[in-house]
């Protein structure tokens, strides 16, 4: 059976009652701090803004990252943009 995940471009956004997050198909994180999560996609760039935010699990070998807090909004840029593999997504791996 092949893993979607990673090699295939699956990503799912499930929100539940604006507290709990659960995203997959997440290729890197960029940064986070207690406002904004930026972060990279199989089908590309995703912000995750809100208040209180906090990163509770991250497995990027699963694509599977997730946010617990206050949830405003998901904002999506460019499709094909994935970027580079950064700093913080190489000690995850």
């Amino acid at each position: 059976m092949k893993e979607a995940a990673v090699t295939g471009t699956n990503h799912n956004a499930i929100l539940e009652n604006r507290k709990n997050l659960l995203l997959t198909g997440v290729t890197d994180v960029e940064s986070f701090d207690d406002r904004t999560v930026s972060l990279y996609t199989q089908l590309g760039e995703l912000t995750v803004q809100g208040r209180q935010l906090h990163v509770n699990g991250m497995n990027l070998e699963t694509g599977e990252v997730t946010i617990e807090g206050d949830v405003w909004a998901l904002c999506y840029g460019e499709r094909d943009k994935r970027g580079p593999l950064s700093l913080l997504g190489k000690l995850f791996r």
